[in-house]
C-alpha cells in the first residue's frame, strides 16, 4: 500500500509538456478575410465607405509575382511597385505586410497602397508569407525577414537605397512589422533560407492597428472559449498552455532592442493596438522617435477603404519623408 501511495505521489509531479497543436495546418488557403468580406461587415456600421481599387500611375513601374524565397516547400511571391525615373543613390523602400489574423488575407489587398506610395517616391513591395494553415510561428517572421534581405540583394535592380528601408503592416501584418523591427540581429528569428548574407534591419516601422503584445491586459488575443483564436492557431498553443511563447512572440517583449522610429496608425478599436502605450514608453526611454494618429470612430479595417485610405497614405508618406530626410 505504501508503494502505491509513493507511486501516485510521484506521478503527480512528473513534469509533462503539452504537444503543439497542428489542427490548423489544413494545407488549404483560408479566404475568410478579404477586402470584400471586410467591406460587407464594415459597411453595416459605415454605409458610406468605398473600396479603394488599383490605380495605374504612369510614373510607376510594376513587377508582380516575383519569387523572393523558397524556404524548402514552395516559392514565396512578392510584387514590386517602383518609381520609373532613376534616382542617384536609389529611392527609400517600403515592405507592406498584409493582415488577416496570421491565417487569412492576401498581399494583393495592399496593392493600391503600394501604387500610391510608389507614386509618392517610395519603392513599394507587397509580400506574401506562410500563414498558419501552412506553417506555424515563427515561419511568417522568417519569411518577412527573408523578403527584406531579398530587397537588399536586389537593391540596384529596383533602384533602392538600402539604408532607407521601412516595414509597414496592417493588423496581423502590423504585429509582424513591429516584431521584425524589434528583433534585428536575433538569429533565432532570422530563418536560414535565402540571401542570408544580407541584413533584415529596417530603418522605420509603420504599425497600422497591429497588437504590440499578446499577453498585455489590453489584448483580445487568446480567447478560445467559443472557437480557436487566430493567435492560438498560429502558435499551436493556447495562451494558458504556453504563456512564455506568447510573451516571447510579442513585440513589446523585445522593444528594448529597437532602433527604428515608429508610426502608429490606429482605429478606434483599442484592443487592436494592445501594449502600444507601454511600447512607446520604452521608445521614449531610448530616445527613439514615435508618433500616433488615431482615426476617431473608424473600424479596424479602415486603411482598406475611403474615407480613410488617402489620409493613411498621406500620414505614411509624411512620416517616412521626415524620417529619411534626417538620414
Amino acid at each position: 500500500m505504501k508503494f502505491y501511495s509513493v507511486l501516485i505521489f510521484s506521478l503527480l509531479y512528473i513534469p509533462f509538456s503539452i504537444a503543439q497543436s497542428t489542427k490548423g495546418l489544413t494545407g488549404q488557403p483560408d479566404t475568410s478575410y478579404s477586402t470584400a468580406s471586410a467591406f460587407r461587415s464594415t459597411s453595416k456600421q459605415h454605409p458610406n465607405i468605398k473600396i479603394v481599387g488599383e490605380k495605374k500611375f504612369s510614373s510607376v513601374k510594376e513587377s508582380r509575382g516575383l519569387t523572393y524565397c523558397n524556404p524548402g516547400t514552395r516559392d514565396l511571391k512578392i510584387d514590386v511597385f517602383q518609381p520609373k525615373a532613376r534616382k542617384s543613390g536609389g529611392y527609400p523602400a517600403v515592405l507592406i505586410v498584409h493582415g488577416g489574423g496570421w491565417r487569412s488575407g492576401n498581399r494583393t489587398q495592399h496593392i493600391p497602397m503600394a501604387q500610391h506610395l510608389a507614386a509618392a517616391g517610395f519603392a513599394s513591395f507587397t509580400v506574401e508569407y506562410r500563414l498558419s494553415t501552412e506553417a506555424l510561428y515563427p515561419a511568417a517572421v522568417h519569411d518577412v525577414k527573408a523578403a527584406l534581405r531579398w530587397m537588399r540583394a536586389n537593391a540596384r535592380k529596383f533602384n533602392i537605397d538600402s539604408t532607407k528601408i521601412a516595414i509597414l503592416g496592417f493588423s496581423a501584418g502590423g504585429e509582424l512589422a513591429a516584431f521584425v523591427g524589434t528583433t534585428s540581429g536575433i538569429s533565432r528569428f532570422e530563418g536560414a533560407a535565402c540571401n542570408t548574407g544580407h541584413s533584415s534591419d529596417v530603418q522605420a516601422i509603420v504599425d497600422i492597428d497591429g497588437t504590440l503584445s499578446f499577453v498585455h491586459p489590453e489584448s483580445g488575443e487568446g480567447d478560445d472559449r467559443k472557437s480557436t483564436s487566430a493567435a492560438s492557431y498560429w502558435f499551436g498553443y493556447s495562451k494558458a498552455e504556453n504563456p512564455d511563447l506568447w510573451r516571447d512572440a510579442s513585440p513589446l517583449t523585445h522593444a528594448a532592442n529597437i532602433k527604428a522610429p515608429v508610426l502608429f496608425l490606429n482605429s478606434s478599436v483599442d484592443r487592436m493596438h494592445a501594449g502600444r502605450d507601454d511600447f512607446r514608453k520604452v521608445l521614449d526611454e531610448k530616445g527613439i522617435y514615435s508618433e500616433v494618429f488615431t482615426f476617431e470612430g473608424s473600424p479596424h479595417s479602415f486603411c482598406l477603404f475611403e474615407p480613410w485610405f488617402k489620409p493613411t497614405v498621406d500620414h505614411v508618406a509624411r512620416f517616412l519623408n521626415g524620417v529619411f530626410s534626417k538620414k
